[in-house]
């Protein structure tokens, strides 16, 4: 058997399809390669503008809240010195309640002394017996006139009273017995005081001070050289229809005249009224005792009875015709709120 002859192997070449198909692949790659850098650079482009802009407004809000602190700080300052200076300013105010308190507690202890020594005396009778008769009564002073309707009711007494205000305004008496003028006394307080004595006679309309604690001030001083010239024989008469008011006025005669609880009521030196008739008819009794009524209207009553026009002693309290009332409210504006 004869060996046939072998062919040579056939060498298989890459056909051409596949041969752009591989090329377009590496196309396609380096267009991926080149777009994937694109967006690297976009997103870094980014997130470097927005890194920028957090960095600019957080800086932006450190250096407002540095401001701030540094404000609060100067405030915290401000209110430190403040305290400091109170604290040094103060402290005089605060000795002075304190000797008032320690002043007010003294006269109470002696006057419990007094009235147990004088106790004692009675049950053990050690006050020794009077062998020479009954001592004669010491000679009574010779009595203030009585102040009448005319312009010239305190121009005898001009010296006197020019003298009890000068001493109310230059030398204050905080530790004054009751009846004498406790507060400082300014200037402007005292030319509405003189005119009501010497200009008005003692009888009229005063401007108000502008809030019912002046206004109770003024008439305290009246009232202290009142008491200073005619002594018990005065009584305060005071109308103001509210409770409140009234109130208001107890409180101001206890602080500025060191009064209290028995110097109010129909038969003490002060009778607060919130009726003008109940007031007319306390005045007439009063002035057929022998008293000197001395009436005193609060800058609210807008209506005054007649009838009060005629005592010898009166106190009404206006409004500034070019002002608005600086507090309270009348009996015709029941809805005005209370200010003072």
């Amino acid at each position: 058997m004869s060996d046939a002859p072998q062919s040579a192997p056939i060498a298989i070449e890459p056909e051409k399809n596949d041969r752009d198909y591989l090329h377009q692949l590496q196309q396609e790659v380096a267009e991926l390669e080149q777009r994937k850098k694109q967006i690297i650079a976009t997103q870094t482009a980014e997130i470097g503008t927005a890194l920028e802009k957090f960095i600019k407004e957080s800086t932006r809000y450190l250096q407002q809240k540095q401001q701030d602190l540094l404000a609060e700080i100067t405030i915290l300052e401000r209110k430190r010195d403040r305290l400091e200076q109170e604290m040094r300013t103060t402290y005089a105010g605060v000795s002075q309640e304190v000797a008032v308190r320690v002043q007010g507690f003294k006269d109470y202890l002696v006057g419990s002394l007094q009235d147990m020594v004088t106790l004692a005396e009675k049950q053990l009778q050690l006050a020794p017996a009077d062998t020479a008769g009954p001592t004669p009564p010491p000679p009574a002073p010779e009595p203030t006139p009585v102040p009448q309707l005319s312009e010239q009711a305190f121009a005898n007494l001009q010296e006197r009273i020019e003298q009890l205000l000068e001493r109310y305004r230059t030398l204050p008496d905080y530790y004054a017995p009751p009846w004498k003028l406790r507060r400082t006394f300014e200037l402007t307080h005292t030319e509405r005081v003189a005119n009501w004595f010497f200009n008005q006679a003692g009888r009229g309309a005063i401007r108000t001070m502008g809030t019912r604690l002046q206004n109770i001030l003024v008439a305290s001083a009246i009232v202290s050289v009142l008491r200073a010239l005619y002594q018990d024989k005065i009584r305060v008469l005071v109308l103001a229809t509210s409770p409140e008011r009234l109130g208001e006025w107890r409180r101001g005669f206890q602080d500025c005249l060191g009064l209290n609880r028995e110097h109010f009521g129909p038969d003490k030196g002060v009778v607060l009224f919130e009726d003008a008739e109940s007031m007319t008819v306390k005045g007439d009794r009063l002035q057929k005792e022998g008293f000197m009524p001395l009436i005193i209207v609060d800058e609210t009553e807008v209506l005054i009875p007649v009838d009060l026009l005629r005592f010898p002693l009166f106190i009404a309290y206006g409004n500034d015709p070019d002002s608005r009332p600086a507090y309270g409210r009348t009996r015709n504006d029941p809805d005005r709120e209370w200010n003072w």
